[in-house]
């Protein structure tokens, strides 16, 4: 077992894989709505409208990434914005009912590697990760969320790296 102390918490569960991104240390790579090609926009009828924050971007704890999003056999477009390490906030931008979906950012250490590392058993005061509400089913619906893992307090971000963004996050970081 692993204390916690000199741990911060910080976004995500899902699985351990490989390494998020080389070289978060950089600024912003590209502005949060700047455009990915055709091949992953998804099939809703706001796609050819929304313009997707490209994979590999780093944003700062609190900047937004428009990004493609497939939840069962529901495809949409879903505004993340990581409010704290442990805490985001996702909009329903394309309007595709995503009811009951759920987002699994995965915590990074400052070099961008994954950092291996998640908390089990009861903590005090840790978040409880939930699915969206059954009304995230519409254009302008929000939902709040968080997961918790384990890292180092100040050296911490998260990245979303599903589907397009597997090989290349979108990373938030302090």
């Amino acid at each position: 077992m692993i204390p916690l102390e000199g741990f911060g918490l910080s976004a995500c569960s899902g699985s351990d894989e490989g390494s998020a991104r080389a070289g978060v240390e950089n600024e912003t790579t590209a502005a949060s709505t700047s455009a990915v090609g055709a091949s992953s926009a998804p099939s809703d009828s706001s796609a050819a409208e929304q313009e997707f924050t490209p994979p590999g971007t780093t944003l700062r704890v609190g900047e937004t990434a428009t990004v493609p999003y497939r939840y069962g056999e529901s495809e949409g477009t879903i505004a993340i914005t990581v409010t704290d390490i442990v805490k985001y906030a996702v909009e329903n931008v394309g309007g595709t009912d995503l009811a009951y979906s759920s987002l699994n950012l995965q915590a990074v250490a400052s070099d961008g590697d994954y950092t291996g590392v998640f908390v089990t058993g009861d903590v005090e005061g840790k978040c409880v990760t939930a699915s969206a509400d059954a009304d995230f089913s519409t254009a302008g619906a929000s939902d709040e969320s968080c997961s918790v893992q384990a890292a180092h307090p100040g050296r911490a971000g998260a990245a979303f790296d599903r589907d397009d963004y597997s090989d290349d996050p979108v990373v938030w970081m302090k």
